[in-house]
Formats: structure tokens, C-alpha cells, sequence
């Protein structure tokens, strides 16, 4: 947890006493809204990834500090039932805005007054006061969230997740800059929100550097890992078993959705300098890539088959489509390493998932990475993004057999202190300041 949020809990965590109008009472029951991503969707699906998950775990962890969660999101396909019960405490509301089906991130902003209309219409059948609080994920939503918390008289917190202006500033080679639209939405959502929650310190900067956010609204939370799913278990000969893959096998894995900014193909050319330099590595070497593709590699989806044939490495590598949670926690186990190319990333969930179950992660030196993986420690980073950068980083790995072991144990303890239950309580902070604050200007303002 960062200073700024212990220094918030320090400040906030007052015996429990008389509630006082204006106490520091966490909030009973939150609108958290996800427009472009719906929470019950396979992550490594279409534009479905981290932040699903993100959305899911804190939503389970809040509901079981007594925040109730109502998770607002667009229908997808017809039929949905209005709102499904996610877990206790935690219910997921479908929204429809636009047609179901092949509409893409870019055709959203379109949507987003049918979407609003839509939570109105659902809080409209409420009592006044039924929500305290607004969070919005992603830039989509905040767009919503400012007018739903500016209707209900309610605080709004939001989470960037990722920021358009960060992302063009380290584009991968061929890849769309994000819509000069989407750079305005977020400049507007950076000043009407009362609190915003970033992932990592360096992301705080970056709201502070890129979007002249007020220092004092940001707070840092690091997101979590579900450490009953993503563990050890029976280990790396189990896993590697169950999903066929050979006993004595170098295995570098790609876990991800399938487009340049994720650089799959950074790991396709790096086993391709590994396999010039010693052909005899080609009997040794599995790539398991696990992912479909997404964003601007939908345009190309076979993109990365064709570049494998290209780069003669077909033969050793093996795409499979995404799989559930659980199946996606043996393929971290039955890797050797997982390598996380990307030109950009909040956080990158995945390399804490992979070191929850002893797997060390080679992974580029970009936006959060630093803070899931310790280099040297648990993995290693890469400075930038050249093939031969990766593949030294690799050859250390098949060099010396028990470093994945020695950095694999130190990558599950590592993880240890990334539960979602931290992440949740630190959130819970953050929503009490946030009501406080914005009740303590109302009444500045009414008084």
C-alpha cells in the first residue's frame, strides 16, 4: 500500500463511535460501472483482459467487507437477464446500448448515452440515496460515471487502467495511436473526479504528468491476485502432464490477448535468435502462445501463425485459444518462465498470476512490470524491445536449470503479498475519504 493511502487510512481510521452527519462511514452499497467489458466474460477474449478480472476480484472483496457492489455493464447479446447475481453482495446490471454483437471499442463513445439512460433508468426505480458511491473503470465509463455521480449528489471515483496518452507515447511498431476524442474524455474524467485510483506509483506520475491531475486525488492501490486459484498446487510435472506438454521441455509461455502492444511476436523472434545460434535447442523447446487475438490484431488474426512459418519456429510453437482461469493457472505451471513483451501495461496482472504459482517471469521494463516483478529476484526485466534482449534473458534460464526453480519460489512469496484483500481494504479507504471530502465541500457550499 502506498504512503499516501496508509497516510489516508492513518487519518481515517478512527474508533468505531456515534455516526455523526459527516462521520467517516464507509459506503453501504456502490455503482461500479464497466461499459466496454462485461465481468462475466473469459478474460483473453476479444478485449476482455485484466481489468475483467480486476473488476470481478475487487467486487467479491468489498462485498465481503459489507460494500455492496452493483456492477453496471453493456449487453452483448440479447436476451440477458436485467441482472444476474454474481456473488452475495455482488450483482452484475446489462445495459443495452447499441447492437449486440461486432461492436468494437472504437464505436463506443456512440453508445454512451443509451448507456447512461440505461443506469438512470435502473437507479430511477430505487430510493433516493441508494448508491454512495460511483466507480468507474476505464475512460468509457467514467464519461458515465461523472454524470451518474453529479445526478445522485454522490462522489466519483475512478481507475484509468490505461491512458491513451501514455500508450501513444510508446506505441508498438505499426500499431493505431489511441483517438484524439478518447485524450479529451480522459482530461475531462481527471478533473470532475473526487478521487482517482492508479495501479502502481509511476502510473500516479503519469496522471499527475500527462493529465495535470491534482496529487491529492490520486491514490495508489496495487491490484491483487486470487492466491486460491493461482498457487503451486501439485506442481510443474503435474501441469505439464495434464496439458501434454514434455516432461524435460524449456518452456517459454505468451499468455495474452493477441496484438502489438502485447508483442507476441518480440518472443516468437527471440526463439528464433535462440534457435540460430544453437539448432540444438529445437528438440528442448516448447512456446505455448494462449490467447486470441484483440484490437488492432483482429485486423490480422493469423498474423502471428504466418510470422512464426516466417521465422522457421512453427514446428516449436503451439497457439491455444483462451482458456478459463483455472486452466490458465496450469499453463503458468507447466511453463518455465512467462515473458511479457509489452509496449505498455498498467500493471500486468498476469505476471503476478504467473509468480503466484512459482513461475519467473521475463517481462519488458514498462509501466507497472517493475513493481510486479522484482528483477533478478523473481524474473527479469528487459530494457526495451529488441529479440536479443529476451533471448539473453532466456538463455540464462536454459543456462543454469535451477534458476527457475530458485526464482520460482521467491516469485510465489513475492506474489503472497498482492491478495485481493489488501487491494479491497486499501479501495474501501479510498470510497470513505472520497464521501468524507465531497460531504465536507457540500456543506462548505450549503452551509
Amino acid at each position: 500500500m502506498s504512503q499516501y493511502v496508509s497516510r489516508l487510512a492513518g487519518t481515517l481510521a478512527a474508533p468505531p463511535r456515534l455516526r455523526l452527519p459527516g462521520g467517516h462511514r464507509k459506503p453501504r452499497r456502490i455503482a461500479m460501472l464497466s461499459v466496454h467489458t462485461s465481468p462475466l466474460h473469459q478474460p483473453g477474449t476479444g478485449d476482455a483482459g485484466g481489468m475483467n478480472v480486476y473488476i470481478v476480484e475487487l467486487a467479491k472483496r468489498l462485498a465481503a467487507i459489507n460494500i455492496e457492489v452493483e456492477i453496471f455493464t453493456r449487453s452483448t447479446t440479447g436476451g440477458l437477464p436485467a441482472s444476474v447475481e454474481l456473488a452475495p453482495g455482488v450483482l452484475v446490471r446489462h445495459i443495452d446500448a447499441g447492437p449486440y454483437e461486432g461492436l468494437a471499442k472504437e464505436e463506443l463513445p456512440a453508445q454512451l448515452c443509451a448507456f447512461t439512460h440505461g443506469v438512470m433508468q435502473a437507479w430511477a426505480g430505487q430510493r433516493p440515496g441508494y448508491y454512495d458511491l460511483v466507480h468507474s473503470h476505464y475512460w468509457l465509463s467514467g464519461h458515465v460515471g461523472w454524470l451518474a455521480a453529479e445526478r445522485w449528489g454522490v462522489p466519483l471515483v475512478h481507475a484509468m487502467h490505461t491512458m491513451a496518452k501514455v500508450k501513444n507515447a510508446s506505441l508498438a511498431e505499426g500499431d493505431t495511436p489511441e483517438p484524439a476524442a478518447r485524450v479529451i474524455g480522459e482530461t475531462q474524467i481527471v478533473r470532475a473526479a473526487d478521487r482517482l485510483i492508479a495501479n502502481t506509483a509511476e502510473e500516479a506520475d503519469e496522471l499527475v504528468r500527462f493529465y495535470d491531475s491534482d496529487p491529492g486525488k490520486v491514490a495508489v492501490v496495487h491490484p491483487g491476485v486470487n492466491l486460491d486459484r493461482f498457487r503451486p498446487a501439485d506442481g510443474r510435472a503435474a501441469a505439464r502432464a495434464r496439458l501434454g506438454v514434455p516432461q524435460d521441455a524449456f518452456v517459454p509461455l505468451f499468455a495474452g490477448r493477441i496484438q502489438p502492444l502485447k508483442a507476441p511476436d518480440i518472443l516468437l523472434r527471440a526463439v528464433a535468435v535462440l534457435l540460430d545460434s544453437d539448432p540444438s535447442l529445437r528438440s528442448k523447446i516448447v512456446v505455448p502462445v494462449v490467447g486470441g487475438p484483440s484490437g488492432s490484431g483482429l485486423a490480422k488474426p493469423e498474423g502471428l501463425q504466418k510470422l512464426a512459418a516466417r521465422l522457421g519456429v512453427a514446428d516449436v510453437v503451439r497457439f491455444c485459444p483462451p482458456v478459463g482461469q483455472d486452466q490458465l493457472a496450469d499453463w503458468f505451471r507447466a511453463a518455465s518462465v512467462l515473458v511479457m513483451p509489452s509496449y505498455s501495461e498498467s500493471f500486468g496482472l498476469v505476471a503476478l498470476e504467473a509468480e503466484a504459482v512459482g513461475t519467473p517471469v521475463v517481462a519488458a521494463a514498462v509501466g507497472g512490470l517493475p513493481v510486479a516483478v522484482r528483477d533478478g529476484v523473481t524474473g527479469v526485466l528487459v530494457q526495451g524491445h529488441d529479440p536479443a534482449g529476451y533471448a539473453h534473458a532466456l538463455r540464462r534460464f536454459i543456462d543454469d536449470p535451477g534458476l527457475v526453480d530458485r526464482m520460482g519460489g521467491a516469485a510465489a512469496r513475492h506474489a503472497q503479498s498482492f491478495g485481493w484483500g489488501t487491494a479491497a481494504s486499501a479501495t474501501a479507504d479510498v470510497y470513505t475519504a472520497a464521501m468524507h471530502e465531497y460531504r465536507r465541500v457540500e456543506h462548505t457550499h450549503h452551509g
